[in-house]
């Protein structure tokens, strides 16, 4: 009953893969099972957070995504007695895949838009409103999938709010910003900009990940503006700050499921490419406003559509109630109890 999970996070890919993979180590470590993460980058803030969890890290010594990584994998895993092996990263292909297979274990492999040229893994889990079956025609007999937001893995903290009740206020006033865990690009610096051009009443939270750069420059900026900003890093609170926020401005990604999950109405701007038709696809279905590519968009584009979404509270609740239904937090017990069940 011990998981192994391999998976990354950096300034430059973010922390949103180490972060869905901790959703399934929770509920394998509530099984009755341990879960040892596999991790090729350092990173103290993220280590301090799987420690806290009670997860296991070790840290390989490879090139990630090669040959030997999966070599070095396999090797933890059997010391661990491990059987199954998560795989969760845009640089493990094909090979790396097989190569585990070849040694024997199991392998869930998470994936967002099919970049891999073969399947050789026992699920495949792409939990996106995007995924279809066609990203996957190149793969083996054995291969299941698992696509949709009935597979979103949400982590621990959130599971408590599953029967909570939203209350859409007549007027917005409380904006929880979130551009993800490293936001190396600084959008975050633009959204706070505009701000001011929303409103000049708000109440703002702005989350940064412990691999931001920029924080010193945002903490400046929060601390000179004429509105209430608070800056917190490193948060395990999310969904409390959720439930406080009237409106979010975040990134794509992740981050998308948990405000679908919470019901908190969003303006999304994408910052990677991965992410553009999964806003486009949850914009048509009135679930979030995907303001687009973030060099494309300006301040005062963000400012005047955060006013104008501010005072439209019935906009505002259809969002809130789409997203409620979009997403019901069991996603990660339901991957968790299938891959227990392959193990008879």
């Amino acid at each position: 009953m011990n998981i192994l999970l391999r998976a990354d996070a950096s300034t430059y890919i973010g922390t949103g893969h180490v972060m869905r993979c901790l959703a399934l180590a929770q509920v394998w470590q509530d099984k009755g099972g341990e879960s040892i993460f596999v991790l090729a980058n350092k990173s103290s803030a993220l280590e301090n957070r799987l420690l806290a969890e009670g997860m296991q890290i070790v840290y390989l010594l490879v090139e990630t995504g090669s040959r030997e990584d999966a070599n070095q994998t396999v090797d933890f895993a059997k010391k661990a007695s491990s059987q199954w092996i998560v795989v969760d990263g845009y640089y493990f292909g094909k090979e790396y895949q097989k190569a585990i297979k070849e040694l024997g274990l199991k392998v869930l492999f998470l994936d967002d838009y099919g970049h891999s040229a073969h399947y050789d893994a026992d699920l495949v889990l792409n939990q996106n409103i995007s995924a279809y079956e066609g990203l996957y025609e190149s793969r083996e007999d054995y291969t299941q999938l698992f696509l949709g937001t009935e597979y979103v893995l949400l982590r621990r903290e959130f599971w408590q709010w599953q029967n909570w009740q939203r209350v859409i206020n007549s007027k917005a006033r409380k904006i929880l910003v979130t551009l993800g865990g490293s936001d190396p690009d600084n959008v975050t610096l633009k959204v706070i900009q505009a701000l001011p051009l929303a409103s000049n009443n708000l109440e703002i939270i702005v989350v940064v990940g412990g691999s931001n750069l920029h924080h010193e420059e945002l903490q400046s900026v929060a601390t000179e503006s004429n509105l209430a900003i608070s800056l917190q890093q490193n948060v395990c609170n999310m969904p409390e700050l959720m439930a406080w926020a009237d409106i979010a401005i975040a990134a794509g990604g992740s981050t998308n499921w948990e405000l679908a999950f919470m019901g908190l109405p969003s303006i999304v701007i994408t910052i990677a490419e991965n992410q553009k038709a999964i806003a486009a696809e949850l914009d048509r279905q009135g679930i979030i406003i995907n303001l687009g590519w973030y060099r494309d968009v300006n301040v005062e584009q963000i400012g005047l559509l955060l006013g104008e979404l501010i005072g439209d509270r019935a906009k505002r609740e259809i969002m809130s109630n789409r997203g409620r239904e979009l997403v019901d937090g069991n996603g990660a017990s339901r991957v968790v109890s299938e891959m227990i069940g392959m193990l008879a």
